[in-house]
This record gives C-alpha cells, sequence and structure tokens, in this order.
C-alpha cells in the first residue's frame, strides 16, 4: 500500500519527464526555482504579508494606562495628604471598521501570496530562456564538432588521392583551408557553451545539467489563439498581483472614509484623595473632532483607487498582448523550422550526391566543400529553430502552468 502511495504521489512527476524529456526534470526544477534569491526574497514577502494581516486584523488601538500621584497641602490643617490616581482606556473601532481592516489584511497576503506567485514564475521564464541558451549552444558546437569530424575524413583521402596521383595538390590545400575553417568553428561554439554553461551555474547552481540531451522534436499548437488567451489569463500572476493591489486599495478608500467619523475612546479612573478619605471611580469617554485632515485623506484615498484600477487595466492590457505575441511567435516558430529542416535535407542530399560523384573523380571537391559548408549552415539553421519552435510552445505551456509545478505552495504555507 506504501508502495502505491509513492508512485501515485510521483506519477505527475514522472508523467512530465516523459512528456518534456529535453527539459529539466520537473523535481528538479522546481528545487532551482525556490532556491532562487528573487523567489525566497518574494517568499520572505509572504511572512511580511501574513504579519500585516494579522496587524490589520488587531486594529491601530491599545490600551493606555494612566498613573498619578500629588501631594495636597492643607493648610488649615497643616498637614500633607497624598493622592493617587489609576486609569485605563482605550479607543473602540466603530462598528464596520473591524470587518473592513480584516477585509485589508486578507487582500494585503493575499497580494504578498500572489507576489511570491510572479517571482517564482518569472524565474521559472529566467530559467527556461538561459536553459535553451545553453542548448542553442551546444547545438552549434555539435555541429561544428560532426563538421570537423567529416572535413578531417575527407581531407585524408584527399591526400590519399594527391599522394596517389589522382588529384591535383589543390585539392589537399582546399579541404586543410575547410577542416581548419571547421576547427575554429567548433572552436568558437565550445567556449560560448562554457560561458552559457556558467550563465547558468551562477543564476541556478543546483542544476544538475545532462551530458546529452535528445534533439527537440517541437509539435504544433493544439489550441486557438482564445483557448491559450483564457489560459493566460487565468494563471497570470501579474494580473493577481494587480488586481489584488486594486481591490486593496479599493477597501482602504472605504476604510479612509469611514474613519471620518472618529473613534471614541473609552475609559475608567480610580482615585484616592485626602490620604484615602476620599474614593473615586468614574468612567470617562471621549470622542476626537474630526477636522479637514481627514476628508483630504478620504479624497486621496478615493483617487488612489482610481489610479490602482488603472494600473490593473495596464497589467491586463499587457498581459493580454504578451498572450498574443507569444502565440504568434509559436506559429512562426513551428513554421520556420518546417521550411529550414526541409532546406537542411536536401541539402544534405545535394552533398551525398556531390560527395559520391568526387570520390568517384567525377566531380570538384570546391563544389564539394561549398555544398558542405552550406549544408551545415542549414542543418545549424534547422536545428536552431527547432529549439525556437520548442521554447515558444514551452513558454505559453510554462505561462498556463501546464510546464513546471507553479501551483503547489505559491504561498509557502
Amino acid at each position: 500500500m506504501k508502495r502505491l502511495l509513492l508512485c501515485c504521489l510521483a506519477w505527475p512527476l514522472l508523467t512530465a519527464a516523459a512528456e518534456y524529456p529535453d527539459l529539466p526534470p520537473a523535481e528538479m526544477a522546481e528545487k532551482v526555482l525556490r532556491a532562487h534569491p528573487a523567489v525566497r526574497a518574494a517568499l520572505a514577502g509572504v511572512d511580511v504579508g501574513e504579519a500585516r494581516r494579522d496587524q490589520w486584523q488587531a486594529g491601530p488601538h491599545e490600551f493606555n494606562l494612566r498613573l498619578g500621584g500629588a501631594q495636597r497641602r492643607d493648610r488649615e490643617a497643616d498637614r500633607s495628604l497624598r493622592e493617587r490616581e489609576i486609569g485605563i482606556e482605550r479607543a473602540i473601532r466603530l462598528p464596520g471598521k473591524a470587518a473592513k481592516d480584516a477585509a485589508i489584511g486578507d487582500s494585503v497576503f493575499e497580494e504578498a501570496r500572489h507576489s511570491h506567485g510572479d517571482a517564482l514564475h518569472e524565474t521559472a521564464r529566467l530559467l527556461l530562456k538561459r536553459w535553451f541558451d545553453w542548448r542553442r549552444e551546444q547545438a552549434a558546437a555539435d555541429e561544428w564538432r560532426q563538421q570537423e569530424a567529416l572535413l578531417g575524413q575527407q581531407l585524408a583521402i584527399a591526400e590519399k588521392r594527391v599522394a596517389a596521383g589522382d588529384a591535383a595538390r589543390i585539392e589537399a590545400l582546399l579541404a586543410a583551408a575547410q577542416h581548419t575553417q571547421a576547427e575554429a568553428r567548433r572552436t568558437e561554439a565550445e567556449s560560448r557553451v562554457r560561458l552559457a554553461t556558467g550563465e547558468l551555474a551562477v543564476q541556478f547552481p543546483a542544476l544538475v545539467l545532462p551530458a546529452r540531451l535528445p534533439a527537440p522534436a517541437p509539435r504544433p499548437l493544439d489550441q486557438g489563439f482564445e483557448a491559450w488567451r483564457e489560459k493566460i489569463l487565468e494563471h497570470s500572476h501579474e494580473l493577481q498581483v494587480a488586481r489584488s493591489a486594486a481591490q486593496r486599495q479599493q477597501l482602504q478608500a472605504q476604510r479612509a472614509d469611514a474613519d471620518r467619523l472618529p473613534d471614541p475612546t473609552v475609559g475608567v479612573r480610580w482615585a484616592s484623595e485626602r490620604d484615602g478619605q476620599e474614593r473615586l471611580v468614574g468612567l470617562q469617554l471621549s470622542f476626537p473632532l474630526p477636522g479637514e485632515a481627514r476628508a483630504a485623506t478620504a479624497r486621496a484615498a478615493q483617487a488612489e483607487t482610481a489610479a490602482a484600477a488603472a494600473r490593473e487595466a495596464l497589467v491586463l492590457a499587457k498581459v493580454e498582448a504578451e498572450a498574443r505575441r507569444s502565440y504568434q511567435q509559436a506559429l512562426a516558430a513551428h513554421a520556420q523550422w518546417q521550411g529550414l529542416a526541409d532546406v537542411a535535407a536536401r541539402m544534405d542530399e545535394n552533398v551525398r550526391l556531390l560527395d559520391k560523384a568526387w570520390r568517384l573523380g567525377e566531380g570538384q571537391i570546391a563544389d564539394l566543400l561549398n555544398a558542405r559548408r552550406q549544408s551545415a549552415e542549414a542543418r545549424l539553421a534547422a536545428a536552431q529553430a527547432a529549439l525556437d519552435a520548442a521554447e515558444a510552445r514551452y513558454r505559453l505551456l510554462l505561462d498556463t502552468h501546464q510546464l513546471w509545478p507553479l501551483d503547489a505552495g505559491d504561498g509557502g504555507h
């Protein structure tokens, strides 16, 4: 039974790993994302939001203790009399204000939770970008290593043909030059791989890079724009932060308007006068007199509410524009990959035919080398386009929370 339960818990992660074999495993991705400083800072902000919520629920008023002592001089009796006084008082929130304060506290906490989710989402975007930057450099290095090996074989064949008198010395020179150029391109590509690896290590030190990954197999989008748009808006933490801020500001404006009628202060007082000959017990009630400052505070809060609503509308427009751009980029990237993959296949076939002709002594090595260079560039362009298409699709899946577990524990509690 225990083994069955563990299998059920691990099934979502195993499914994600099987569906996205060219990405970091979901478990590792979640680990490195939550360890990122930006996410940790936002998680600390959740603790701040929780404390602010408790602060709003407790209210602004506290008990005030009054202690007093005096000495009365009775000239007729020619004696001094000690007097003491003690009192305790507290302002009382008028009906409705406590409920508004509790609602404001809840909205502050929700805003902090959504800010943490937004930090997690933006960090996931960064991980996805850095990951594919690294993969693009890896693809270039792999292609030029392959080209260097093929051109090395071709150089060896050319030198044998020159030594046997079957070809001119120029063929060996051309093959050597092409091989040297491929070696230089491979060295440059490997240098860029090290730079990309270093950037990943700095941003996500716990991320383990695999020695080999399967080639990307871009898949077409299975839904239209409106379906993607709806999911992106539903899961947008940035939009949720803006909405929470607008809601909080609206509640604070209502609270400021309610505060135009000040809270009364209620207290009890006990006093001992004339060395205890007289005892006093009393009830005190005081009302602050509202002035222009409270009215101005209420007007300012209303204006801030309008500003927060405008910011929410701005964020909504931004998220919708990003959704449309991401969708169009995914469509265009997939179409471009298909076209470049077809070109690369045709170029490879051309190289195969020219290589066969050259080996039979029926073609020129210059034509073969030129075709091989063009074929390498076409294959590299197709590989880069495949990575671009995969990244664009994964970006949509990430924005709709279908890629990595970004929902679980958004608030860290």
